[in-house]
This record gives C-alpha cells, structure tokens and sequence, in this order.
C-alpha cells in the first residue's frame, strides 16, 4: 500500500496510523498526527481503492451503503500491511493509535471489530458503524476517541451512538465528542483528541 512512515523522535511512544477520507491521500492528515503527538512515529496510509479517481480503504454501493464483502477484504489487507511495516521500519506491532477522518475512520472502527489486537486504541473523526450483527471481539484494555458532528449530513447522530454503543458492549474504553458542526474535520475536535491522547 502506498505510504509516508516518519520515525519519532520517542520510540516508547504509539505510532500514528493516519488514515485520510474519501478523496484524499497519506498527505492529508499529516499535520493532525503533530498536533496530538509531535514526538510519535507516524505511518500514514493510502486506500487502495478507487471510486471516481478518489482514493477510498474500501468500495461502497452507495452513499453511506458498505460494500461489506470488500470492507471485509481491505480490512484484512490493511491488517495484514501493517504487521509487514511494523517489521520493515521496526516499530513495535503492539502499540499503534489510528486517526482516521470519515472513510478512514470507517477502516480503522472495522480493523478494531475484526482484529480486537490490531490496534491500541484509535481517534475516529466522523465514523459511521462499519458492519452490523457480527460478533464482537474483547477490546478491554483499548481505548476509542470519536468526534462527531450534530449536524453530519453522511454521518448521522444515531450512527455515532451506534458506534459508541457497540465499542462499550465490546469493552472498549469510548469517548463521545459533539461539535455543532457538519462532516467536516474541525480544529476544535482535533484539540478534543489531543486532549484525550495526552490523558491516555
């Protein structure tokens, strides 16, 4: 898959697996990941599907309409990428925090749910719930941040307590962030995560 890994300047600290929305690229939320952690590794990611000529983790068949079959076969993809670049850049496997945006947050919620040891923890900007009535894994001991928008227009209020409901009934540790705003990625929440990322 393509990607950007930056080293850290502090190797005890998570690595950051930034995860970009539709549309964008492993440019994109390379200024986030220094604003919540400016000494952490960084290995960002991007989707290796293409809708439209915009890069997206997996295919939809609508707005808002998961293609699950292919959820199901780039989140084992993915997994499957970051155990090969934990052993190529050396970085330990065990401690790594996603920040997804959107459809990034979307892989990152479906890396947790099919692979509870996949990850630490994530910050999920704007998610919706990305597969119904499977089986939960045992996420005790991970913690989960999300920001959601009372006014998201492709991410509605229900889907982010949906989300947070099912994270808590699979043990996860979850906060629930509200900015009055829409879809969009706002400074506020991202200082909302760092906050929550520095009491982790």
């Amino acid at each position: 898959m393509k990607h950007i890994y930056q080293k850290g300047k502090d190797l005890s600290k998570p690595t950051l697996l930034l995860l970009h929305g539709t549309g964008g690229n492993e440019l994109d939320l390379m200024p986030l990941a220094g604003m919540i952690d400016e000494d952490a590794s960084v290995l960002s990611v991007r989707g290796n599907v293409l809708e439209n000529g915009m890069p997206r983790f997996f295919k939809r068949l609508a707005e808002g309409v998961f293609d699950e079959e292919d959820l199901i076969f780039r989140t084992k993809e993915l997994n499957q990428f970051l155990n090969e670049a934990a052993e190529q850049y050396e970085f330990d496997r065990d401690n790594m925090i996603a920040i997804g945006y959107s459809n990034g947050a979307n892989i990152a919620a479906s890396l947790l749910l099919h692979y509870e040891n996949s990850l630490k923890g994530a910050i999920l900007h704007h998610p919706m719930v990305p597969r119904r009535n499977m089986a939960l894994p045992d996420l005790t001991g991970k913690s989960v941040f999300i920001a959601a928008g009372t006014n998201d227009p492709i991410c509605s209020p229900q889907e982010s307590e949906e989300l947070y409901s099912l994270l808590e009934q699979a043990n996860a540790t979850v906060e629930l962030h509200w900015e009055n705003r829409g879809h969009q990625l706002t400074a506020d929440e991202v200082a909302a995560a760092a906050k929550w990322y520095q009491n982790k």
